[in-house]
Parts: C-alpha cells; structure tokens; sequence
C-alpha cells in the first residue's frame, strides 16, 4: 500500500455533503425525498449577476486574474465593507477566494502546528475542527449553548485561552444554530483579549446580512484595537445564491503584528489555486455594486420559513426549538424523543424521505440536536415537518 503524510489519516470532511450524495441517490431511485440538509440558497443567482459572467466570457475574460484578485473586485468589496461595516479597508488587504473555505484552510495553516493550540465554536462548521486536526495542532472547543441563544459566551471563551493559543476562530451569525452574538457580548470579548495579544482571531462573518428581528450584525472590523491581528471570512456563496461560483473574499491585517500574513496568504495561492477566473469576479462586482432588491426578496422569504419551522418543530413530539436570529438553519433539540441525533437523522432519511444533519456532526456538543436547514420551499417544509411527525408518532 502506497503511504500517505499522517496528516492526511486526520483529515475530515462535511458530512452534509455525504448526506446530500445518499439524498441524491434515493431520489435517483424514485424514492421523495425532501432536502433539508444542504446549507444552499435554493434561490437562482441574480439575473444580472449571470449576466456580468456572460458579458465578461464574450468580452474575452479568459486568462489568469492576478493572485489577490482583480483590482475592481477588490475594489467592490472595499466599498460593500464600508457601507455594511463602516469601515474602510485598502483593497491591498482583501484577497478574493475560490469560496469561504481556502480562509479558513490559510489561517489555520498559518496558526497551527504541533505545540499549538486552536479555538473554536463547538457545535460549528464542521471544516474548522477538521483543518485544525491536519494541522497538528489541539483543537479546543468553545461550548455554543442553546441556554445563551447559541451566542458564544465572552467570560467562557477568555476562559480557554492559554499561552499556547495561537488563533481564536468565531462565528456569527452562526452556523449550524443560528445563533447571533449580541454587540455587548462581543465588546467584552474583544476588551478581554487585551490581556492575550498573541491570540490571533478568525471571524467567519459569511451571513453577515442574514439576520432577524432588527438583531444587528456585529462585525470584528469594528473593533481596531483587534485590527492587526484580525482575519475577517466573507463571499458571495450565501446573500446572492452563488454557492456554486466559488467566490469568496478575505481582510487580513497588513501593518503591526499583522504584518506580513497578507504576503504569505497570497503566496499560498500562487502555490495552491493561482487565482479565481475572471467571469466570476466580474459577477462579484455585479452582485455588490447592482440592485439587492432580490438578496431582500430572498430574505423576506427566510423569514417566513423561519416562523414556520420554528412553529412546526415545536409541535412535533420531544422536540424543542429556539428561535434562530440569523443564517438560515434551525438547530432544534431532540433530545425528548430518546433518540441519538444522527440516528434520527439517518432514519428519518431512509424512512421517511427527510434529508437532515445530526448535530454531532458539527461538534461533540452537538449531541441532541439536529440540523434543518429552511433554505427550501414552504410547501416542502411543510411536508418535511408532516414527515417528521408521522415518524416521530410512529
């Protein structure tokens, strides 16, 4: 047998992904199935921003883009940073990404080795432990409490750091819970890391419009005494339904302690995926400079679902469901049905046609919980909940 690096036996992955492929394949067999699993828009991207794609292709857009991305791209975001944050960002700081995780792959990279210790929301996208873990270093994680809303909690997060803590990663609004820190919250975290000024922090800020209720979305930019030690994770994938195109972008510190991960963070893209195409980057112009009338069309309809999978959940047998504030994912507790989560998923899959993510998937914390995502027709929520109950019945 050929041997690989052990660092590649650490490695994981994204079981939505796996849970998609068997959806696809039961529906391939004529079974219904009902997908609320996959964390995608089932939106089509923006007319003009498909459009901007096409115009570039037939304008002759066909070579290598430079490794940080076209200056116009960079430049779009630079003004989309502004108007959202308040902020101003040189587009010498952003990098434009093939998605939102080559981020996390660099910053992890860039912080973790043997020795070091990396911190992160547990339950949480599922990439962060699992770079962490081929890294080398100690992943640790920080509990997401349904009893605080699935906001992270300030005074338990300083808790954890120790001089070996090289990199803090965070994420709101959050994924699989929902879970939006609130302003106050964040605030006494950043005045705690006063005390730990070799923590670099990782903000996963990728639903940052995807909020409810009047919930503001806090972003880290807002903070400059962090500035210099501070990678900000952002794209199109989510707010214009262009999870397929690839397209992400980053902010990376690039004076103080900062200095030098922007070079290094290009220089890896030389080295790994040289630059993303130029059609796409076009469209990202488009996305951030042209109309958003269909990004609150988009999220008019999030919200309606969100009531009603809120509501419908809390009527099924032994389930519970807080009221998410942000993204697009509920994340209700299970745990008075006497099943384990991913057992209830994986039955309520082949039994009965709902594709859902256990909670364990996301983090050891994630036990008791399951994963909806509302990113689906009403009709069909309707269904899948109706599904449920007859099983959960059963």
């Amino acid at each position: 047998m050929v041997q690989t690096i052990s660092a590649f036996d650490r490695i994981g992955e994204e079981n939505a992904f796996a849970v998609l492929a068997r959806a696809t394949a039961l529906a391939q067999q004529g079974k219904d199935i009902i997908n609320l699993g996959i964390g995608q828009p089932d939106f089509q991207t923006p007319a003009h921003i498909v459009e901007a794609a096409i115009k570039a292709l037939r304008d002759g857009h066909h070579g290598y883009t430079p490794a940080n991305g076209l200056l116009a791209t960079r430049e779009a975001v630079a003004r989309r940073t502004l108007t959202t944050t308040g902020v101003e960002v040189s587009p010498e700081e952003i990098m434009i990404m093939p998605g939102g995780k080559p981020t996390m792959f660099a910053a992890i990279l860039m912080f973790g080795e043997a020795g070091a210790q990396i911190l992160y929301p547990d339950p949480g996208f599922p990439i962060y432990r699992s770079m962490i873990e081929f890294t080398g270093a100690e992943p640790v994680p920080v509990p997401i409490r349904e009893e605080n809303g699935f906001a992270f909690s300030a005074d338990e997060t300083l808790s954890l750091i120790t001089p070996q803590t090289r990199l803090l990663i965070l994420n709101s609004p959050a994924n699989p819970t929902g879970g939006v820190t609130p302003r106050a919250e964040i605030e006494k975290l950043v005045k705690g890391l006063d005390d730990h000024p070799h923590v670099a922090i990782l903000s996963d800020e990728i639903y940052d419009v995807m909020t409810y209720d009047g919930e503001a979305h806090t972003s880290l930019l807002q903070f400059p005494e962090i500035r210099d030690r501070l990678i900000v994770l952002n794209g199109w994938s989510k707010t214009w339904a262009m999870t397929g195109w690839r397209m992400g972008w980053s902010i990376w510190p690039n004076s103080g302690r900062g200095q030098g991960l922007y070079d290094k963070v290009r220089k890896l893209a030389v080295n790994c995926w040289s630059c993303v195409n130029a059609p796409s980057q076009f469209a990202g112009i488009a996305a951030i400079d042209g109309p958003q009338d269909e990004v609150a069309r988009m999220m008019a309809a999030f919200d309606r679902r969100r009531t009603l999978v809120v509501d419908g959940l809390n009527a099924l047998p032994g389930v519970s469901c807080i009221t998410p504030k942000g993204a697009f994912y509920a994340f209700p507790n299970i745990a008075g049905t006497g099943w384990q989560a991913k057992k209830l998923a994986s039955s309520l899959l082949e039994d009965a046609g709902v594709a859902l993510i256990g909670g364990p998937d996301f983090g050891v914390l994630g036990e008791g919980y399951i994963r909806l995502s509302y990113a689906n027709s009403e009709e069909n929520i309707e269904r899948a909940l109706q599904r449920m109950r007859s099983f959960l019945e059963g």
